[in-house]
């Protein structure tokens, strides 16, 4: 039967499944891609079932072994791969058990528009009351209040146009919400700003658009440097990004650190002395159970309490004397 015009033809991809033990995924999965796979997952065997177990607990507890105890690894094969002779470079590549690669099979992946599925996923997040953020791709979604650059204005709504990518901070976690509703609701207009651990730059760039004054983001990931440069320039905001050792001396009228508890402990000395007199210190990235440990890392500075709760998370927010 003729195809009508304009229809394209679905195109087929593959997957080689295989299931190895826990020890065995790392290593088999270094194989597959040396033979020449696309890509490798590795899924829970047993999800779905009483056996599932998650990965991942708590922040800062990751195991050393990125695996379950029964495993089910899948590579996606290029189009026109020979999935036998995959096997076979996959089984010499590495010292494993050549029973691992005998009981591999084949399934088809149907191909899609996985940039389309990919921001299907990701719609624009309103925070508080005026803040919203927007991926670009929502740029002119009539659904959101002051879709309009010029629209956005201290009065109404105020737009952050971010897209999901490799720093963390895409305002959908329950830390960076904490964050940005504090700055919504108490930033002090014109207020110097420090963002300690800036990942994307999403809470320097909120505070800019909020009415911060000169605003410095700095993170030890050169990538998230770039990352905030960009995002910083795609917002119309002026500020400055750089990695710690570019910090240069002074104090902030408000200090921000979206972070972890253990190192917002460690850091506690350097960011609280970075908070000027009569300055605000902002800390998140906190479970509720660790809000009064990482409360005592401060307290010979500044005295912190939980401004607000968000699913399990808390915001600390003290006024330094």
């Amino acid at each position: 039967m003729p195809r009508p015009v304009g229809q394209m033809e679905e195109t087929i991809m593959r997957e080689l499944v295989l299931h190895c033990l826990e020890a065995q995924a790392e290593a088999l999965s270094d194989a597959l891609l040396e033979a020449g796979v696309l890509s490798v997952s590795v899924e829970d065997a047993d999800l779905g079932t009483d056996d599932e177990r998650p990965l991942f607990g708590e922040p800062g507890t990751e195991p050393d072994v990125q695996a379950w105890d029964r495993n089910r690894v899948v590579a996606l094969l290029p189009d026109g791969a020979d999935p036998e002779q995959i096997m076979a470079e996959a089984a010499e590549a590495g010292e494993l058990d050549p029973a691992l690669f005998a009981g591999w099979s084949l399934r088809d992946v149907p191909d899609a528009d996985w940039v389309r599925l990919t921001q299907s996923q990701f719609g624009p997040i309103h925070i508080a009351e005026r803040l919203w953020i927007v991926p670009s791709w929502h740029r002119d979604n009539p659904d959101v209040p002051g879709f309009e650059p010029e629209a956005a204005t201290q009065e109404g709504a105020i737009h952050i146009e971010l897209d999901p990518g490799l720093a963390f901070g895409t305002g959908s976690h329950p830390t960076t919400h904490l964050c940005l509703a504090w700055l919504e609701s108490e930033l002090p207009q014109g207020a110097t700003l420090l963002d300690y651990g800036c990942g994307s730059g999403i809470l320097a760039i909120a505070a800019r658009k909020l009415g911060a004054g000169p605003t410095l983001a700095v993170d030890i990931d050169a990538q998230a440097v770039q990352s905030t440069a960009f995002n910083a320039e795609v917002n119309r905001v002026e500020l400055q990004a750089m990695l710690p050792d570019a910090l240069p001396e002074g104090t902030f009228g408000v200090v921000v650190a979206n972070i972890l508890s253990n190192p917002l402990k460690v850091l506690a000395p350097m960011l609280a002395g970075r908070v000027a007199e009569g300055g605000h210190l902002v800390l998140s990235g906190v479970l509720e159970r660790q809000a009064e440990e990482v409360a005592a890392a401060y307290a010979p500075w500044i005295a912190m309490s939980v401004w607000r709760a968000r699913d399990g998370w808390v915001c600390l927010h003290g006024q330094k004397a």
